[in-house]
This record gives structure tokens, sequence and C-alpha cells, in this order.
């Protein structure tokens, strides 16, 4: 493992375990999501370079992009976020904060641009003897989704009815609590 490998996982480590601590934190349902998306995506970032590419897709895809959307879905049809907790996003730190977190990204896609593969050493790690290319025949997507479509398609499709009663229990509940008021 290269400085550089080393010093980007554990950058990503500390952007997850940092923006878990900011989720568990916020009194805004909405600022609490958003940090929750960030770990969502640096722990996709963790897989990638640990070499779960699919793993890594299917975070961002299922966990980052559906869950947290019906999150915020279900967040503003109950009504739960509030203007005034908004100011924790606003302060000046966190904004020099983002700014300085998106400098070093940036830097690090320079450095990526100029190296095309920092991660494995560098060029010279590509064409060396010890890399061995996999086999054309191994699909690792074929394989994940005939087992999940053939050996767990019942346990699949009860995770599909159990995220609908979650959703037709917050409309009840939504409703309920607006024909009171």
């Amino acid at each position: 493992m290269t400085l550089f490998y080393q010093f980007v996982f554990y950058l990503f480590a500390l952007v997850a375990v940092g923006s878990a601590l900011l989720f568990v934190t916020r009194r805004n349902p909405v600022a609490a999501a958003l940090w929750l998306v960030n770990v969502m995506v640096s722990l996709a970032a963790l897989y990638v370079m640990m070499g779960a590419h699919f793993v890594g897709a299917v975070q961002v895809l299922i966990y980052a992009g559906a869950i947290m959307v019906v999150f915020l879905f279900v967040v503003m049809l109950l009504n739960l976020g509030h203007g005034e907790a908004v100011a924790d996003l606003r302060d000046m730190r966190w904004r020099l904060a983002a700014g300085a977190l998106g400098i070093v990204m940036l830097a690090f896609l320079l450095a990526a641009i100029r190296d095309p593969m920092p991660l494995a050493g560098g060029a010279a790690a590509a064409t060396s003897a010890t890399v061995v290319a996999a086999p054309a025949t191994t699909n690792a997507v074929a394989v994940i989704s005939e087992s999940l479509f053939r050996d767990y398609l019942l346990a699949f499709e009860a995770a599909s009815f159990v995220l609908l009663a979650a959703i037709v229990g917050a409309v009840a509940l939504a409703k309920r609590s607006s024909t009171r008021g």
C-alpha cells in the first residue's frame, strides 16, 4: 500500500466518523439526513478503495440515493423540519470547513489526473508481473443478481413491503395529526 492510498483511506474514514457524529447531534432532521448522506458516500468511497466496486455503487444508489429520498419525503410529509434550526449550517466555521474540504478534494482530483493509478502504486505497479488479470468469465453482478433473485427472492420482496408499510404508516400518522390540529 502506498502512503497516498493510506492517507486517502484514513481521510475518508475520518470524514465518515465525523459526519456520523454530526448526524446524531443535529436537531434539524433535514440537516441530519444530509450528514447521513455524507456518511454513506464516505463509506462507498472506502468500499471502492478496498476493491468492492459493486458494493460501493450499491451503497450510493440504494442507501445514499433511494433510502435517503424516502427518509426526506417522510420528514417533509410529517413537517418535522423547522426553519430556525437551519442556522447550524449557516455558521462561518462550517463554510470555511466546507471550502477547505473542497480544496483538499480538488487536490486529490488533480493528483489522480496527473498519476492515473495512484492507489495501485503508479503505472509501474500496473505493468509488473505480479498483477494477475481476472478471468473474463467471472461476472460479479450476475452472480449476486442470480443469488438475490433466485435464493433470496422472498426476503427481497418482503423488504420492499416493509418499506411500503412504513411509508403508508407515515402518511396515516401525518393525516391523523393534521385532522386534530
